[in-house]
């Protein structure tokens, strides 16, 4: 007798889902179903996903790259590999400490988003003033909410970044990358949170923003003897078609001393002096001056030496640059439209007569070759701009600048630098600049503002003997460069994406003053920055089970020498003498060696788009930095965000629903497949409740079809296992599904192998309920009610719950164990299904294809014509328009661009199909329905010779009376072979009839 433990929910109208979740967790944990240990036999697969950072519990935005993950781990272990799927925590960085520093400085909107929002107990929120506090409660709460989510992960590998051990682990690592030369120390620029004194990355900001900068070149335009103007620029090579300068008249400007020396006072905004003093130079303010002032006098070009017109503009924003803005109107659409709207009056309320000045054009380019050429003028007129708020002048600008960047020529008016491409001449303007004293450096961030944690406006900062990871190594580069070339890049689009951060990535500050974290080994005084420890750690995944439990050692950090590391890790040393160093045992050092060189490299690396720029990016750096090629990561899979309701997730909105509490009110099953079925995988998902309700109601009735069947008959299992063993079946309909099944199956198997997993969940809750449907249209109309027709949906509802387990397990194991098997033996890890090429059959999928074709045809005319017919007449083809069809078909496919000529001579070889000849109205539409047909099913339909259609018409008869609306509408079918034909085709209309195209006629 079976277990009723297995069968709670057997006579239930809609499952409870909690219920059902609660017991499978309980047998997954139970039978230990998702701990990984090396085993020779099978193959291993490892899944690793970017750790989360315990600041807030997850919620559904996070679900999405988590789900994606597991989904994947389980379809591997499903196709057989011994699939690895650990998990950690990452406590480092300053975001933790600046969210206690925020409680214990009374900010409410905190205080009321942990406890509103977040539903954390008060008791709880008042222990938050210690940090690490904040940490391990959403460390339990995300862990726990990963559970209930069913996320098939090997818990005993868990660890934190702040564990003693794993810290011993970052010491090793950034020892042997200091003695590779890849750490240096230095001066060069960071993004910087002036009250923390700290660096930041993207970890530390509020919406977790990359503080990535640009170099901007400032050219210093000189006004008489007495003032430079610097102007910031990232065009340093059109310095020679510069026409004027913008300020804005509303701004009071700074006149300020820069650094040492008796140079020119510089005329700044106030913004500008807090950035040149962040970045290495000495300011003194000596005066303000009204920016409208300015305006009306001439500074002159330090490389022309042409006399510029300073005009006033209130679009210069005294926040970017030094706030004042060089014109080059000729090549920057911008400056081109501002000068228009100069002319007419619409930059500014105190504007005077003024001479406006003509553009210099000093680049040619395909296109815009010409004296009297203006590059600007032409695309602007070519876009259609209006004015200077138009949004299509920034594609005007992007479009202009990268056209003149790969295909410009400097002119003859740029002196030594004729006939340069922008490209060559662009550095070698700016190294001018430079050294002789015209130029300097000025950095900006790309996004602004970016915030820190704490609430404070970040600036780029210049940093002196700071740490940095030398990104800038042009043989780590290449490395990198390579190691993206080998991989796997899903989807393979993002992989230029990869090629340019490596490309522009420099030094990179990899040390803090404060924060939580491990100390730089060889200088105790900085701390490893956030995101440089969490590029190599899916390697101490391996050993970490090792070092939390082990039955016969308890290994603790003081264990863990260098040597331990180049050992496991690396393979170098001597075993004899690190187990002597370690005090560990030979044979657990060396299990440790074999588990890690078993499971290692990285076979997929999850994570959300938003991480290219720096954490996946230095991910393979590390990797290639460390490890031989044989290690080096060999799949990078990328995915967009959680939008709700067309929304970003964000408090402001109000749309932030934590994972747990939607588990608990619509089903983990529910939100995996909602989150993985409405974007390819780097769209934005739009989450939706509408569609989540859409979603349980078709995973209930799922549920409900294995209820129904379980109850319907208790010989299905013994049925079942003659038609797996070849049973055969003589019904079209039967063979139709039973085919349809396999194309599912391989259909799913190809999308999941691309994880193109929106298609493959498509597969499985549209398509195949349209199989479904169909089926159950054909089985009804025939009065079918034989224990057959439960068998093959029995098999039918068996592959869709294998194909369905790796997205909605809870519900997989529940129909599976408790529904579909009468049985005591639990299965929590069921196969993938594979195809049955036998039970795969052409001539049934197009007969059911023509059933429903016709059916549609009439349903048609019945719309157009309004008729209520009594009787249909349906013509099937003549076996001769067969072989035409055969023939035509076998052409299009070898030839796909075959015209009428060649099919008519192809016909002519053939005496019984030649009289097709005469008929060139007929070729033509045979050619259509031929062409018509997506390329991959052509060769079916030339395999299937001849189709029976009077039969498949015949046999479907009643399905069709229904489908019309009239049970009692006589359908009569007829072959245009017939010899007595014309008596039943009152109308002719048998000679239309083609191939798989029956001729109809309703009275």
């Amino acid at each position: 007798m079976p277990d009723p433990h297995l069968h709670p929910q057997k006579h239930a109208a809609r499952p409870d889902w909690n219920l059902i979740e609660k017991k499978w967790r309980q047998v997954w944990d139970e039978q230990k179903t998702f701990e990984s240990n090396l085993d020779s036999a099978k193959q291993k697969y490892l899944v690793t996903v970017a750790y989360p950072y315990p600041n807030s519990p997850q919620h559904i935005g996070h679900g999405r790259t988590y789900t994606l993950a597991d989904v994947h781990a389980r379809y591997k272990r499903m196709r057989g590999y011994n699939v690895l799927f650990p998990m950690g925590f990452h406590y480092t960085g300053t975001p933790i400490l600046a969210m206690s520093r925020r409680l214990l400085s009374g900010d409410k909107d905190l205080y009321d988003a942990f406890r509103n929002v977040y539903g954390v107990p008060s008791e709880v929120i008042e222990s938050f003033n210690e940090p690490v506090n904040i940490a391990r409660f959403f460390h339990q709460e995300i862990k726990q909410g990963m559970k209930e989510m069913g996320f098939s992960i090997d818990w005993r590998r868990e660890f934190t970044t702040i564990d003693e051990a794993f810290s011993k682990f970052i010491s090793w690592q950034f020892n042997l990358l200091k003695r590779k030369g890849l750490i240096i120390q230095g001066s060069h620029p960071v993004g910087w949170c002036p009250r923390d004194q700290n660096p930041v990355s993207q970890h530390d900001t509020l919406g977790d923003i990359e503080p990535n900068f640009i170099e901007y070149t400032l050219i210093k335009f000189k006004l008489a003897d007495t003032y430079v103007l610097p102007v910031a620029t990232l065009r340093p090579e059109t310095v020679y078609g510069v026409t004027n300068l913008w300020v804005n008249p509303h701004v009071r400007y700074v006149a300020a001393r820069v650094d040492e020396g008796n140079n020119p006072m510089w005329i700044i905004s106030r913004d500008a002096v807090m950035k040149l003093k962040h970045q290495g130079h000495k300011v003194d303010i000596d005066h303000e001056i009204d920016g409208m002032k300015l305006v009306g006098e001439y500074a002159s070009n330090p490389i022309t030496q042409n006399k510029l017109p300073i005009y006033p503009a209130s679009f210069v924003d005294p926040k970017d640059g030094s706030g004042l803005v060089m014109s080059v109107p000729a090549h920057a659409p911008y400056d081109f439209q501002a000068l228009l709207d100069f002319t007419n009056g619409n930059i500014s309320k105190e504007l005077h007569d003024y001479n406006v000045v003509k553009p210099i054009t000093i680049i040619e380019s395909e296109g815009y070759e010409g004296d009297n050429i203006v590059p600007s003028r032409i695309i602007i007129e070519r876009l259609g701009v209006k004015d200077q708020h138009d949004p299509l002048l920034e594609k005007a600008t992007t479009e202009l600048y990268s056209h003149e960047f790969y295909k410009g020529r400097l002119k003859e008016n740029t002196g030594k630098y004729a006939g340069m491409t922008v490209a060559e001449a662009k550095d070698l303007i700016r190294s001018e600049l430079l050294q002789n004293g015209i130029g300097e450096i000025l950095y900006e961030f790309v996004k602004k503002p970016v915030k820190c944690r704490c609430g404070e406006e970040c600036v780029v900062k210049v940093l002196s003997d700071q740490w940095f990871l030398n990104y800038s190594d042009v043989q780590w580069k290449d490395l990198a460069h390579e190691c993206i070339t080998r991989m796997d890049i899903v989807p393979d689009e993002i992989r230029s994406e990869f090629n340019y951060v490596v490309d522009w990535l420099k030094e990179r500050a990899c040390a803090r003053k404060s924060g939580l974290g491990t100390r730089l080994p060889w200088d105790q005084d900085w701390i490893i920055e956030s995101l440089s420890d969490s590029v190599i750690y899916t390697a101490y995944y391996i050993i970490s089970r090792y070092i939390h439990f082990n039955d016969d050692n308890y290994i603790t950090a003081q264990n863990l020498s260098e040597s331990f590391f180049n050992y496991v890790l690396l393979g170098e040393g001597s075993l004899k003498e690190v187990s002597e160093e370690t005090k560990l045992s030979e044979e657990l050092i060396l299990n440790m060696r074999t588990e890690f060189m078993y499971f290692y490299p990285v076979d997929t690396r999850h994570s959300g788009r938003d991480l290219v720029p720096n954490h996946l990016t230095f991910f393979v750096f590390n990797h290639v930095a460390i490890f031989d090629r044989a290690y080096w990561p060999r799949q990078i899979v990328v995915n967009g965000s959680v939008l709700m309701d067309g929304k970003k997730m964000s408090k402001s909105f109000g749309n932030i629903i934590p994972l747990r509490q939607a588990v608990r009110d619509h089903s983990a099953d529910s939100i995996r497949v909602a989150l993985l079925s409405s974007a390819e995988l780097l769209q934005d998902t739009d989450f939706s409740f509408e569609a989540l309700r859409g979603i349980r109601s078709r995973l209930d009735d799922i549920y409900q079809m294995g209820i129904h069947l379980s109850n319907s008959n208790n010989n299905i299992q013994a049925s079942l296992e003659q038609l797996y063993h070849g049973q055969s079946v003589t019904e079209s309909e039967d063979k139709w599904l039973l085919s349809m099944i396999q194309r599912r199956i391989g259909d799913a198997t190809e999308l999941m192998d691309r994880l193109r997993v929106r298609e493959v969940l498509h597969t499985i809750l549209y398509s195949m309920e349209q199989d479904l449907q169909w089926y159950n249209k054909r089985v009804k109309s025939k009065g079918r009610t034989e224990l057959l027709v439960n068998t093959i949906l029995s098999m039918f509802l068996e592959t869709r719950i294998k194909l369905l387990a790796p997205f909605a397990p809870f519900l997989a194991s529940e129909v599976w164990n408790s529904i579909l098997k009468e049985t005591t033996e639990i299965r929590t890890n069921l196969d993938w299904p594979s195809v049955s090429e036998e039970n795969i059959n052409s001539a049934a999928e197009e007969s059911e294809d023509l059933i429903k074709n016709l059916i549609q045809d009439i349903q048609n005319i019945l719309k157009v014509t309004r008729m209520r017919p009594s009787r249909v007449n349906i013509y099937t083809s003549a076996k001769w328009k067969w072989k035409v069809y055969q023939r035509i078909l076998e052409l299009i496919i070898v030839n796909r661009n075959s015209s009428l000529s060649d099919v008519m001579k192809a016909l002519g070889d053939d005496s019984e199909i030649s009289r097709a000849r005469s008929d060139v109205k007929l070729i033509k539409k045979i050619m259509e329905d031929v062409l018509s047909i997506p390329a991959e099913r052509r060769s079916l339909k030339l395999n299937i010779k001849f189709l029976s259609e009077l039969l498949a018409i015949e046999d479907a008869a009643p399905l069709i009376s229904s489908e019309l609306g009239n049970v009692n509408i006589e359908i009569s079918v007829f072959s245009e072979d017939e010899e007595n034909i014309k008596k039943n085709d009152p109308q002719s209309r048998a000679r239309l009839s083609r191939p798989f195209k029956p001729a109809l006629y309703l009275s």
